[in-house]
């Protein structure tokens, strides 16, 4: 069985110790080692005995106790680590770290120009507020656990998903052409269609408008924001529950195209 030698795991603390244990054992071997000539074969063996016996005994105790702290402790900065980056609703990545994490990717790509390659997207429930206004603000929040689920279930592993506030989620595809893009956005839609949301016993039918950037240039994330929002902002005027997805032009003035 492999031991698991994460900072969370229990096999650092088995290693940690008995690393510990030998170190304090050689150690004490070594100091004693000066006697060693005085003693009679007896007196050698008892005094090797010792050596050994003694650090086991009061090492073992303790560095498997400050090694589990040390355990407990990485533990709890992992949690702390997870509660910082999630929104605590819909278990989404909240803005922060989201705005994070595809602000690192861009800036990597921006040092290797093939790679810069990929797409943002902005999610918006359609007629949110009427949801809150007439079955309150519980069933609001039942809204978007389920949008966001929706979301998740049409994303592969390295695609990343956060909610940007209110009702609004941002996607980000990695690698992701304009035809991937549409399917992906248009496939959240129908997800978002699909779901089952029945606010005190009355169903209700949930949409979203997707509005979406595709890049293949270097772009900074606020810039790539404000070009999928456009994009959303045309996916309401022209009717709500729809995707509009448009590729980025070249140009001193980064423009979706018409």
């Amino acid at each position: 069985m492999k031991l698991d030698l994460s900072a969370e795991g229990w096999g650092r603390v088995i290693v940690y110790t008995a690393l510990g244990t030998c170190v304090c054992v050689a150690a004490a071997l070594y100091v004693d080692s000066f006697n060693f000539a005085h003693y009679d074969d007896a007196e050698r063996i008892r005094a090797i005995l010792i050596d050994i016996a003694l650090p086991i005994v009061l090492a073992v105790p303790l560095l498997l106790f400050f090694t589990s702290k040390l355990r407990e402790l990485a533990i709890a900065h992992k949690r702390l680590t997870i509660y910082a980056s999630t929104d605590a609703l819909t278990q989404v990545m909240n803005r922060a770290a989201f705005s994070t994490l595809v602000d690192a990717y861009l800036t990597q790509v921006r040092a290797a120009e093939d790679k810069a390659r990929g797409a943002f997207l902005i999610i918006d429930a359609d007629n949110f507020k009427s949801v809150n206004d007439r079955y309150g603000h519980d069933s609001g929040d039942e809204a978007l656990v389920t949008i966001a689920s929706a979301i998740k279930s049409m994303l592969r592993a390295p695609d990343l998903v956060g909610r940007l506030g209110g009702e609004e989620f941002g996607v980000f595809l990695p690698g992701a052409t304009t035809e991937q893009a549409a399917l992906v956005a248009e496939r959240i839609r129908q997800s978002v269609n699909d779901a089952r949301f029945n606010p005190a016993g009355n169903p209700h039918p949930l949409s979203v408008s997707v509005g979406g950037a595709v890049f293949d240039q270097k772009l900074p994330y606020a810039e790539l924001f404000r070009l999928a929002d456009q994009q959303l902002y045309a996916a309401k005027r022209d009717g709500r529950n729809r995707v509009a997805i448009a590729p980025i032009r070249p140009g001193p003035i980064a423009l979706v195209a018409a």
